[in-house]
């Protein structure tokens, strides 16, 4: 399956797709012609991979978990990588919370 398609079933954009594969998230095979050629384990992974990236994880943690998907355990030191992140991650919401709410103060003093 040629690029377009994929991105038309994903939701993930061609930019994105090439991106992924520049960061050695997937690795499409390629056609004679030089054109990427999608299979379906490869559509699965970069239906994970945006996933992933949704969720909030940089492509360099998630190209540390990848391996690991679908087995029993992480190793320590990826879960440390993802504990660390979770933690950035809480902070960032904390800090959005308060902003939102700081502002919803001022517009129902201003409304």
């Amino acid at each position: 399956m040629k690029i377009g398609e994929v991105a038309r079933q994903t939701g993930v954009s061609v930019r994105s797709l090439r991106h992924y594969e520049a960061e050695g998230l997937i690795e499409p095979g390629r056609c004679g012609n030089g054109y990427r050629d999608y299979c379906t384990p490869t559509v699965d992974r970069v239906r994970q991979v945006h996933g992933l990236i949704e969720a909030g994880l940089p492509t360099r943690i998630i190209r540390d978990v990848l391996p690991h998907l679908g087995a029993s355990a992480l190793p320590a030191q990826v879960l440390d990588r993802l504990a660390r992140q979770k933690a950035q991650l809480d902070h960032r919401i904390d800090v959005l919370s308060r902003n939102r709410d700081a502002l919803a103060a001022y517009l129902a003093t201003v409304a």
